[in-house]
């Protein structure tokens, strides 16, 4: 048996009897999401907890003056940050940057394909914030963080190929194998994480494209857009896809030939996003 099915083999068993090592949340979001539990919290709170990363402190105080929120006046500490943006809205926002911490590892190789998923994870994260204002009812916070975690499924799938180098390097195999299965690893790291069930199907939805669940769109319709949109004609892994032919579009109000890329105003705004969360 080759060692790419060898590997296959191993990475679908333990998939289907739960062996396979899922990513905890960063502590950080963790507290995050405990404090944001409490119905009394206040902005003076949350900003404690999050205080205690100051890396993550400054990411918020930069988005919050970011022209992507628009604020007139210059806010200069993390409270007034938090009160501007809302607490739903900082608590999605944190959980989002603090994952980028887990796109890292020490093996060369890993590491890369780790960081080129996270800018590719930022770059639909924008697109789906710039969506979800434009041409849905849904929260662009929400439709944020369901971009950031789109592929949360690559990091056990790479966890696990480290300890296989040779699979490594059989690069074509290995974005074959991850195209396959990082959905379906997704959306188990999601349940495990206990995300709101609206997000819970953005891993494995997001590449559906015939999935149609209904006249509204979700953010999986979102992601699935951002997705398709975040690439250009000349490196989208998707040639041969008719845009007319996809649900998400239709759900959003846009024909296939609108590009949030080839329109000004939205550009603009998905740049803003992009310098904010990077």
């Amino acid at each position: 048996m080759s060692l790419e099915q060898d590997f296959l083999n191993e990475l679908v068993d333990a998939i289907k009897n739960d062996r396979l090592t899922l990513p905890t949340l960063p502590e950080v979001a963790l507290k995050i999401r405990d404090a944001v539990s409490d119905p009394e919290v206040n902005a003076s709170t949350l900003a404690s907890v999050i205080g205690q990363d100051a890396a993550l402190a400054a990411r918020i105080m930069k988005v919050a003056n970011s022209p992507l929120l628009r604020g007139a006046v210059t806010v200069d500490n993390l409270q007034l940050a938090i009160t501007r943006m809302g607490i739903n809205f900082v608590r999605n926002l944190a959980t989002g940057l603090a994952m980028e911490q887990m796109f890292q590892a020490t093996h060369d190789a890993v590491d890369k394909r780790l960081r080129r998923s996270w800018e590719h994870s930022i770059e639909v994260a924008s697109i789906s914030h710039v969506l979800a204002s434009h041409f849905t009812k849904l929260k662009p916070d929400q439709a944020t963080l369901a971009g950031l975690v789109h592929e949360i499924g690559i990091l056990p799938i790479l966890t696990l190929a480290e300890d296989n180098p040779q699979i490594l390097e059989k690069e074509a195999v290995l974005d074959k194998i991850i195209s396959r299965l990082h959905g379906k690893v997704g959306q188990a790291i999601m349940k495990a994480w206990e995300f709101p069930e609206e997000l819970m199907g953005v891993p494995l939805g997001c590449t559906n494209f015939t999935r149609n669940s209904g006249p509204v769109a979700d953010y999986v319709d979102v992601v699935t857009v951002a997705k398709i949109q975040s690439y250009t004609s000349e490196n989208t892994p998707f040639p041969d896809l008719d845009i007319s032919t996809v649900p998400a579009f239709e759900k959003l109000g846009l024909a296939g030939e609108v590009d949030v890329h080839e329109v000004d105003e939205l550009a603009e705004e998905v740049e803003e996003a992009k310098q904010a969360l990077a």
